[in-house]
């Protein structure tokens, strides 16, 4: 029988947190809606209330159709220090007809989803850059000298 050293033990534990550190880390961010709630909302039938109920209050609401409601919501794992990877992703929109029953239920998954390409600009402003030395040299003569405080516009000077 083998006795286990501290050598031994330690080698455990190593092992255990070498694992540990490389088991996904999951996080669900918004609200992804899941099928057996979605199934509740029946077009025709179900109502504004009977939606907030099942589902939530949405992400947002359509910006020219108040009638448009949108529940957006993904799933990512993280392993270690790597990125994070988008596992789920899902957009449901939930249209409600004029009477205020649901008109229409259509999910959106990642397929759906379009890549923007980001565009890295500055904008320019008036006025140019000063360094510091330019900087020191235009404070020269905007403080008055007495009364310890800064001259203030428009009144005479002491």
């Amino acid at each position: 029988m083998v006795r286990p050293t501290l050598r031994h033990v330690s080698a455990a534990c190593l092992l255990g947190l070498t694992v540990a550190a490389c088991s996904p880390t999951i996080d669900t961010r918004g609200n992804l809606a899941e099928k057996t709630r979605l199934d509740q909302i029946q077009p025709g039938v179900s109502t504004r209330d009977d939606v907030a109920v099942t589902l939530g209050t949405p992400s947002t609401v359509g910006t020219f159709d108040e009638n448009t409601w949108y529940y957006i919501g993904a799933r990512t794992e993280k392993t270690a220090f790597f990125q994070p990877e988008v596992v789920e992703r899902k957009v449901v929109v939930v249209r409600f007809a004029e009477n205020g029953t649901v008109a229409d239920i259509k999910e959106l998954d990642q397929s759906a989803g379009q890549q923007v390409e980001l565009v890295e600009r500055t904008t320019p402003t008036a006025g140019r850059d000063m360094n510091f030395i330019e900087q020191m040299l235009g404070n020269i003569g905007r403080f008055s000298g007495g009364q310890g405080g800064v001259r203030q516009p428009g009144l005479p000077r002491r």
